[in-house]
């Protein structure tokens, strides 16, 4: 379910047969805070995608989204999207979850006139419901989402990301669990965010293992369009404190660097660390180098 699913992104769009690397929002050496001007001067570094940041809330027209499509077909530049932050699907406020819907949905509206080949988002806190009850209402939730854009001809896939604290939903384990039972939904997989979580997913054979765990429970498309983000990290106890540059933070970008190059992984590199295109350029020129 999930090959065809990323097979029908690809042609509205789509990702590049190689992997890419980019930022996390605008650059911030752009010359003025637009999608557009972003997207240049992302070309003009020689990076290959960015996520536009819908974080705050979705603030762009259809006509506007087409604009800055057709920017980013004339620069060769990749997109994708995250959705708001203000989203639980796990909500004990029904309220709140028939608005997180609506932020996600929305999202996805946008992202599909951009051209956009996926919709990152942070699906729900657990509150203090077990792990299980919780994953089965993330999934009734995307279940009823991706029908619905399914039924308008949208494309865009749905990728809940993992996540970097206890106490929100998104282990791998989950996120890919919703990815091999929903079409239309694949994964985010925020490599900050796990080693943030545990302490661990920090070194060469573990990447490669947790690599070779997606290939395994999605197939080898999983890794020909992959949807990555990577960040230093500074985390605690309780995961993730906030993002670092990655010279900064403990994070084995490197090694991670070698497993994406060892096993062949094409997709999407998303960097979110403070030096956001520094550090995406630190990335894809350590990357060409190994």
């Amino acid at each position: 379910m999930v090959d065809l699913a990323i097979g029908d992104s690809l042609e509205c769009g789509g990702m590049s047969e190689k992997l890419l690397f980019g930022t996390g929002g605008i650059p911030l050496s752009s010359r003025s805070p637009t999608s557009e001007i972003g997207i240049e001067r992302v070309a003009e570094l020689g990076l290959g995608c960015m996520e536009v940041q819908f974080v705050r809330g979705v603030k762009m027209s259809e006509e506007m989204a087409r604009r800055v499509g057709d920017v980013a077909t004339s620069k060769g530049v990749s997109l994708t999207a995250h959705a708001p932050y203000f989203i639980n699907l796990n909500s004990d406020d029904t309220e709140k979850v028939i608005a997180s819907k609506e932020r996600l949905i929305q999202t996805a509206r946008i992202a599909s006139h951009l051209g956009a080949e996926g919709v990152v988002f942070h699906a729900a806190f657990y509150l203090n419901d077990p792990p299980s009850a919780v994953y089965a209402t993330v999934k009734q939730a995307l279940e009823e989402m991706v029908k619905l854009l399914a039924a308008e001809g949208n494309r865009v896939l749905l990728r809940p990301e993992t996540t970097g604290k206890e106490s929100q939903f998104g282990t791998v384990e989950e996120i890919l669990n919703l990815s091999a039972e929903i079409e239309g939904v694949a994964p985010c997989i925020d490599f900050a965010h796990l080693h943030a979580r545990a302490g661990q997913s920090n070194s060469y054979e573990e990447f490669v293992a947790l690599l070779k765990l997606v290939e395994g429970r999605l197939g080898r498309q999983a890794l020909d369009h992959i949807h990555i983000h990577i960040a230093g990290v500074e985390y605690g106890k309780m995961g993730e404190i906030r993002h670092l540059n990655l010279k900064e933070s403990d994070l084995n970008y490197v090694e991670l660097l070698k497993a994406l190059k060892d096993l062949g992984v094409n997709g999407l590199v998303i960097c979110e660390s403070p030096n956001l295109e520094g550090d995406a350029l630190l990335l894809q020129e350590t990357y060409y180098s190994l």
